[in-house]
């Protein structure tokens, strides 16, 4: 590590390597794009995951008031990624065209980062590890998510040391499976939306985890439109339906029952 008195701005941000990561297969203008808009994704997510993991620990820990700042720094990070599908979008089909058959079978349905942001906030599905098979460390970042309760786990714990009526079932439940909507659990939820005052921190905390739900929503929106604008509806060249599923993620959510709580308000 060099004497912070020689210190300089390119060393500090490590560039030499990071601006020497960009390496497109093809001779094709548009691929350089292509590479950075989802190089820079990769690093939003790094910084989300590094967040969620903080507000997880806080979470659990019974410290909910702090764990606020990271769950509102993850949804402003998720609307930059959002609006980084409209840079993507300047590119034409027959822009993309021109170089997709370098990706090969490639595609951003194999990124472990997203699919460890997914297994952290409750969406746990154990088929995605395969696509790790060659990446040990990538492979157990996501092995161990997928065993380890999730945020809403953690929060719904919560709810219970407050003394809202969460079931043991739910409580106890195997965390490495996903998790089933409750209707015992919407009504623990409906006394904190009912009486806010008295449950402010545990209603603040629903309301930050709706932000990344609804911010985590928007994202795949505008990914099936940016990918249909694009591509039609070509299958991906992971292999999936493109944007048959694509479209299908849009139901999922990863906080079910802070949705369904509103019918009942």
């Amino acid at each position: 590590m060099s004497d912070s008195a020689d210190m300089t701005y390119a060393r500090y941000l490590d560039l030499d390597r990071l601006l020497a990561a960009q390496n497109p297969i093809s001779d094709q203008h548009d691929e350089m794009l292509f590479v950075i808009i989802h190089q820079a994704k990769e690093l939003w997510l790094k910084q989300i995951l590094h967040e969620v993991a903080l507000a997880q620990s806080l979470v659990r820990a019974g410290d909910l008031v702090p764990a606020y700042k990271s769950l509102a720094r993850v949804s402003r990070i998720q609307a930059v990624m959002t609006q980084s599908w409209d840079i993507l979008a300047t590119m034409t089909p027959a822009d993309y065209l021109r170089f997709r058959s370098v990706l090969g079978s490639s595609s951003g349905f194999q990124s472990d980062q997203f699919r460890r942001l997914e297994t952290m906030l409750g969406l746990k599905d154990p088929k995605f590890l395969v696509f790790q098979a060659d990446r040990p460390d990538a492979h157990a970042a996501l092995s161990e998510a997928l065993a380890s309760p999730s945020l809403y786990d953690d929060t719904l714990a919560q709810l219970a040391a407050a003394g809202l009526p969460v079931p043991e079932a739910v409580l106890n439940r195997d965390v490495a499976q996903p998790y089933t909507p409750s209707v015992e659990v919407e009504a623990a939820w409906l006394e904190v939306y009912r009486d806010t005052d008295r449950w402010w921190a545990l209603y603040q905390l629903a309301e930050k985890l709706v932000d990344l739900d609804d911010a985590l929503v928007t994202w795949r929106h505008k990914h099936v439109v940016t990918v249909e604008r694009i591509i039609g509806r070509r299958r991906g060249t992971g292999g999936t339906d493109g944007v048959g599923y694509l479209s299908s993620t849009l139901q999922r959510r990863c906080f079910p029952e802070l949705w369904s709580v509103r019918t009942q308000l």
